[in-house]
């Protein structure tokens, strides 16, 4: 499996796969394996990537 959390960079548009209403995330940054995302509902939350694979949005879903 690909470890797509590793090659977020920040600017990079993301939704939490098991908190919807957070919305979507901007990536702030990405260093060993944390990756720290702006929500508009939740702030700013720090995801350890070995525990959860975030969701790249392309579009407005």
């Amino acid at each position: 499996m690909i470890d797509l959390n590793a090659i977020l960079t920040p600017g990079a548009r993301v939704r939490h796969p098991q908190m919807p209403d957070w919305g979507i995330g901007q990536v702030q940054s990405n260093i060993g394996g944390k990756t720290t995302v702006n929500f508009p509902e939740a702030g700013k939350i720090v995801i350890d990537g070995t525990r959860v694979e975030l969701i790249w949005v392309v579009d407005d879903e």
